[in-house]
């Protein structure tokens, strides 16, 4: 059971359209305060929709912004609010200069972050406090128990009885085992075939069902009790022999399938949409950006060294096929095209630096983007010299080769870019590449692409 998954986002479009009201109600305390008055001005109207898209943004970028229960530490919970804003007021910065609003008042603006952070803060104390009222009051309660005391059993009563499922309310184990019940004697009520009479004694609403599915005129028999009852009856089936981790279980047609991996991208349309945006994104860097900036690097490589403007070198793709890989030169010529790059590398040129520092050198690789044979974002394609190697020495090395590879990656802004001397740093590029193929979705490639040009601009102590 994945730690948050039952968290509703209905709730977050619902804790999404109080914040934008909040930040509405910001505006005009802060109008009142700054001018006297509660309406805004037409050009004041505009900066409140650009406030409010930035916080839409951010939402995505910060986890657990929208969450009001009780799962998060309270000083994560106020680190998490306070990084929320401290990326929203960069953004809407650059935001200003990009779209020339220099002139808006600084004291209207202090006066919005105040106010908008003071009732937001407010509006989540209030209904965490509501909801650890309600979750603790008897009218929450969904009272339940378990048939069996297997392993899926006990898993799920240690996951219901944990602060990560409040408002159920666990009644008792029914099993016909002596040993079960003399282990657990406290917590046993009785054989299965006390079920039925102890759920209409004690008006349980839920029935978890976890022993062996082969029983099926038994099954039938509790099925149709709970329907008559209006008790809700599921069935838990024990996989814990073949699965130690969260499997996803989805159906084609009536037939159930279980994937042992998290595997967002093996989704139709989650493949459609990513595709869709590295066109889109692709075409907008070559026809607007390209132009600009092509001229001028090639004349600085040309000056810095004797050669190629363009450097291109076989890289593995998705499920290892290979495919020419597009960069600006950043090296003299040589023969050692398959040895990484160092730090102070002989073989990189001034201009070179300084186009690996910027991450200005991989911009050839947008037309890879477009050909299909990468994306935007993804695991970043090693050398063919590194497959080689670290399959044979790295678990799950391969895997990262189930998605098209890409310009930027979730390890690289996470810190696991440049050379990697011991095998453990690529071992960490795997871990976060693999944590991206699982967890992927279109927010977290938003992040990753302002996070990417945000190290462009800070600059990285790993690019080399």
């Amino acid at each position: 059971m994945h730690k948050y998954r039952h968290y509703n986002s209905f709730n977050r479009i619902l804790l999404l359209i109080l914040d934008i009201t909040l930040i509405a109600f910001a505006f005009k305390l802060s109008n009142l305060f700054r001018y006297g008055d509660l309406e805004l001005t037409h050009q004041y109207s505009i900066f409140f929709v650009l406030f409010a898209l930035v916080w839409w943004i951010v939402s995505g970028f910060k986890n657990f912004v929208f969450r009001i229960d009780g799962f998060i530490p309270v000083g994560r919970r106020t680190g998490n609010m306070l990084n929320a804003f401290a990326i929203h007021a960069v953004i809407l910065a650059s935001c200003i200069v990009i779209f020339n609003l220099e002139h808006l008042s600084r004291l209207l603006l202090l006066y919005t972050y105040l106010f908008t952070a003071l009732l937001i803060g407010l509006s989540r104390v209030v209904l965490f406090l509501a909801q650890r009222y309600f979750s603790k009051s008897d009218m929450a309660y969904s009272r339940y128990v378990i048939v069996g005391m297997g392993p899926a059993a006990i898993n799920l009563h240690q996951t219901f009885s944990s602060d990560e499922a409040p408002g159920r309310k666990f009644m008792g184990f029914f099993s016909d085992k002596a040993d079960e019940l003399s282990k657990h004697s406290s917590m046993v009520k009785g054989n299965v075939s006390d079920l039925q009479e102890f759920c209409l004694q004690n008006n349980i609403d839920e029935v978890y069902y976890t022993l062996p599915v082969n029983d099926k005129e038994h099954i039938d028999e509790l099925t149709e009790f709970a329907d008559e009852n209006f008790i809700y009856f599921r069935i838990v089936p024990d996989f814990s022999a073949i699965v130690q981790r969260e499997v996803n279980m989805y159906f084609y047609q009536n037939i159930p399938m279980i994937s042992v991996r998290k595997e967002p991208l093996e989704q139709v349309t989650n493949r459609v949409i990513k595709r869709a945006f590295d066109i889109a994104f692709s075409l907008g860097v070559i026809l607007f950006l390209f132009p600009i900036v092509m001229p001028i690097i090639a004349l600085a490589i040309k000056i810095s060294s004797p050669g190629p403007i363009f450097f291109k070198q076989l890289r593995p793709g998705k499920k290892n096929r290979l495919f020419v890989c597009y960069k600006f030169r950043t090296m003299r010529v040589n023969n050692n095209t398959e040895l990484q790059a160092t730090k102070d590398d002989p073989r990189v040129t001034r201009v070179g630096a300084f186009l690996r520092k910027t991450n200005l050198d991989e911009l050839p690789q947008f037309f890879n983007v477009l050909l299909g044979d990468m994306s935007v974002v993804g695991p970043r394609p090693n050398l063919v010299s590194q497959l080689d190697h670290y399959s044979k020495v790295i678990n799950k090395y391969k895997m990262r080769h189930f998605v098209t590879p890409g310009i930027t990656g979730y390890a690289q802004v996470s810190g696991y870019r440049g050379e990697t001397k011991e095998v453990h740093l690529m071992e960490k590029r795997v871990e976060y590449d693999v944590k991206y193929m699982e967890n992927w979705s279109f927010m977290m490639d938003m992040k990753i692409i302002f996070l990417t040009v945000w190290n462009m601009v800070k600059g990285e102590k790993n690019a080399y």
